[in-house]
Order: structure tokens, then sequence, then C-alpha cells
């Protein structure tokens, strides 16, 4: 409990801490709001007025207190480029972030089904064929960028051979998703698939492997009981950072594949300096990461009891 508590208040300071910074980058940087959503021909009074229904022309410190009280009741503010002022940004976000969880979740789970077994025979099997060919595959699926594979992956799989659905299908369901969650798997696999193989490797070495080995357990026992267990804690960690970066958002893969997401609404935001679906965004992810390396902190407690020791 100290452990979580005390990241807890950690996560807590960063929260503030990445909001604030937000707040203030965002109105520091060049570019008016009214501008970008009311477009050159509008007039200087009705730039004026719709920076004052905003609240845009308050001075810093009371838009920064506004910011936090919009925080805390819940409604993250109202999107500047909506007029119906009853749409929140809470109920914007709310809209993309079961499709980018879903997208997230789907590439993970692709990623580790690869990556898992494929880095433990290539360790187990080091400087063999199966140690190269699996290498090979992983710096290919590093390599690969996303905003290549996707359209032939799309071409591939939708055109010259129908076997999926096409983005503009208005299919629901798995299928829809798989094609989008095996171009983020096939990438994000690489990178975990060279991390399991290394560290399997670094167990491996270490002295209680060989005296699990020299008592007479069997390889399966051995991996399974003394090798996996203790590999997975580094491994562990690289899943729950790219699984928080998922949750970010993957814009070119859901801009490929049209696919609504987070990502997609905090760039569009970005664009029309809408301060408040930008802040809203930030305040979102912000939040996935601070779960996502709870659960990782508790899941590190599970592989390994070791852990549990209260260490600063």
């Amino acid at each position: 409990m100290k452990r979580i508590l005390r990241r807890l208040v950690g996560s807590l300071i960063s929260l503030v801490g990445a909001v604030t910074l937000v707040f203030l980058v965002l109105r520091l940087t060049p570019g008016d709001p009214a501008d970008n959503i009311l477009g050159d021909e509008a007039s200087v009074t009705a730039k004026a007025a719709f920076r004052a229904q905003l609240g845009l022309d308050q001075p810093l410190h009371i838009q920064y207190g506004q910011f936090w009280s919009n925080i805390f009741d819940g409604s993250l503010g109202t999107p500047f480029a909506i007029s119906d002022q009853s749409i929140t940004v809470s109920s914007v976000i709310a809209d993309v972030l079961p499709a980018t969880i879903e997208l997230a979740v789907t590439a993970m789970i692709i990623a580790v089904f690869i990556a898992i077994p494929f880095g433990i025979l290539a360790a187990v099997r080091q400087n063999q064929f199966l140690d190269h060919a699996s290498m090979v595959a992983a710096l290919i699926g590093v390599a690969m960028p996303v905003f290549w594979l996707g359209p032939m992956l799309l071409y591939l799989l939708t055109v010259k051979f129908p076997l999926l659905p096409d983005p503009g299908s208005p299919l629901r369901g798995p299928l829809p998703l798989l094609l989008p969650a095996l171009v983020l798997g096939a990438a994000l696999s690489g990178k975990l698939t060279r991390m399991v193989r290394a560290s399997v490797l670094d167990v491996l070495r270490e002295d209680y492997t060989l005296s699990a080995r020299a008592k007479g357990l069997s390889e399966v026992n051995v991996l399974g009981n003394h090798v996996l267990r203790n590999a997975l804690i580094p491994v562990l960690t690289v899943m729950g950072l790219q699984l928080a970066a998922l949750l970010g958002g993957a814009i070119v893969t859901e801009k490929v594949f049209a696919r609504p997401g987070i990502g997609t609404l905090l760039l569009d935001a970005i664009i029309k300096r809408d301060y408040a679906v930008v802040q809203g965004c930030v305040i979102v992810v912000t939040v996935g990461y601070v779960l996502v390396n709870l659960a990782v902190d508790l899941l590190y407690v599970c592989v390994d009891p070791r852990v549990k020791e209260d260490r600063p």
C-alpha cells in the first residue's frame, strides 16, 4: 500500500504539471482560436464577441482558475468549434475514447501473442536459424513505418484480396478492427520480441537457472517457473509504456483506416486552436498513463514477490 500511495502522489503531481504546462503552452503559441474557427472573413466585432464568450479575453490567472473549475465539475469545458453550449469536452471525448481503447488493447494482445513465444524461442535457440529468423522479422517490424504498412495491407487485404472489410464499410464488430490492430500490433511486436529475447537470455545465464537444470528439472519447468517470471519484469515495463502510448491515440493508423479516436480528435483540436479539447485530451491521456503504470506496478508484485519490499 505504501508503494501504491507513493505512486499515486507522484502521478497526481505529474498530472497537475502536465495539464498546467499544456495550458500555458497553448496560450503562448502563436495563433488565435477566433481566427482559426471563425475564419479571416469574420468581423473584428464577431471575433471579440467570440473571445468574450469563451473567456479568452480574461487575464491568464482567471482563465487558469476557470480551467480547474471545469476539471472539478467533470465537463472539462466547452469545445470552441461547437456552438451548442450543452455539448461538453467530456462528452466529445467519451464518443471517441472507446474506439481508442478497443484498438489499443487489441493491438497489444496481438503483439504479446507474437512477441512472447518468438522471443522465448529465439533465446532458447540462440544463434540458430530460428533465432536469426525471429530477429530479422523483429527488425523489419521495428523499421517498417506504420504510414507505409497500413496502406499496403489495406490494398492487399481489402482491394487485391478482399478478405477484410475496407475502412468505409458500415460493418461493425471485430472484423473492421482486425486490420488496424494488426498494423499497430506488428510494429509493437518487433520491439517486444527483441526485449523478451534479451531478458530471457540474461535470466538463462543466472546461477539459479543453472542450478534448476542441474537438479534435473524439465526444460518446460525451468522456463516456466524460473526463467519466464524473472524475465517478465523489464518486458512488463515496456508493455506498459507502449500500451499507454497507444491509449494516447495512434493518429496515423486512425487516419489511414478512417477510425475515430482521441489521437485524431487531439490533432484536429490543435489545428483549430481549440484549447478546451486539447486540454481535455491531454488530461485523459495523462490519466491513462497513470492508470497503466499503476497496473504495471501491481503486476510486478504478482510476477516477482520480492517487489513487495518497501524500497525508496
